[in-house]
């Protein structure tokens, strides 16, 4: 590996020195390195000729890199300066050890799957892309229900009237899906969770699908014409009425380094309390 990137989140104010510590670093080991900074928000993917992606953020900057560094098969190297490191799973004052680890072979890289959405308009494909987390479509604004037809593989799954849905993947599943009442699912689990925001009936309940699934989601013309389709939290577009917005798993894995299981099972228990027992 001879050419690095760095993602800084500039919302973190550690991050612009720790930055200059890692540039330092790789220059020792013959490694040139350019710094990109992330707002949480944009549309540029500057990973292209570069042998893998340092981020210096939380779990947002590094879905960011993610959605990025896929399809070029590049490896995310997370290091996390957030809260709550469900991906980013390596800690700051361990991110020495670990990148000389990672450079030499010997911190594990897994895979984890992203989906895939396209936007349909009349006859004319007018947007695409994947996420790691999750795809949402809702009102753009809170306590407006929305009315969807759902289909899964062409069978109908029928109308949801609700806030909106969730669709996640399993690394997702942690995230906005879990807050709505979805399950939590292993990241090593190929799945696409489905979860209603809200939903008008109280038979509407969250549903875990093959990852192979093709979801199929058309907007039923309402009252509500502010629709929106957000895109791992970080990027959202207008939808219109009889849209059809079509997700699907992505053919490519994103490489995440030191982002094992016993970090996602440490970060359940001790971030976000799960013990089982009564006194969590």
């Amino acid at each position: 590996m001879k050419n690095c990137l760095i993602v800084v989140n500039t919302y973190k104010e550690e991050s612009q020195e720790l930055a200059g510590k890692i540039g330092k670093f790789l220059k020792s080991k013959k490694i040139s390195s350019s710094v990109f900074e992330f707002n949480g928000f944009s549309d540029v993917y500057p990973f292209s000729g570069y042998d893998f992606v340092i981020t210096l953020g939380g779990d947002g900057t590094v879905l960011f890199a993610s959605r990025g560094c896929a399809e070029l098969e590049i490896p995310v190297f997370p290091i996390n300066l957030g809260q709550f490191g469900f991906i980013a799973g390596i800690q700051k004052g361990e991110w020495k050890k670990s990148l000389t680890a990672f450079l030499d072979g010997k911190i594990p890289v897994v895979k984890r799957s992203l989906l895939t959405y396209s936007v349909k308009r009349g006859k004319k494909n007018i947007l695409f892309g994947c996420c790691l987390n999750d795809i949402v479509i809702s009102a753009r604004t809170a306590v407006h229900v929305i009315a969807l037809d759902l289909a899964c593989n062409d069978i109908s799954l029928g109308q949801c009237k609700a806030d909106g849905i969730i669709v996640a993947t399993s690394t997702g599943s942690t995230a906005y899906s879990a807050s709505a009442g979805g399950p939590i699912v292993d990241p090593e689990l190929n799945a696409m969770v489905l979860t209603p925001i809200n939903p008008f009936s109280l038979s509407m309940r969250p549903l875990v699908m093959n990852a192979d699934s093709e979801l199929r989601v058309k907007i039923i013309p309402s009252r509500e014409k502010n629709i929106i389709l957000t895109i791992d939290g970080q990027k959202p577009y207008d939808l219109l009425d009889d849209d059809v917005v079509k997700i699907t798993k992505c053919r490519n894995d994103v490489m995440l380094a030191g982002t094992t299981k016993e970090n996602f099972y440490d970060a359940l228990r001790f971030k976000l309390n799960w013990s089982g027992g009564p006194h969590a």
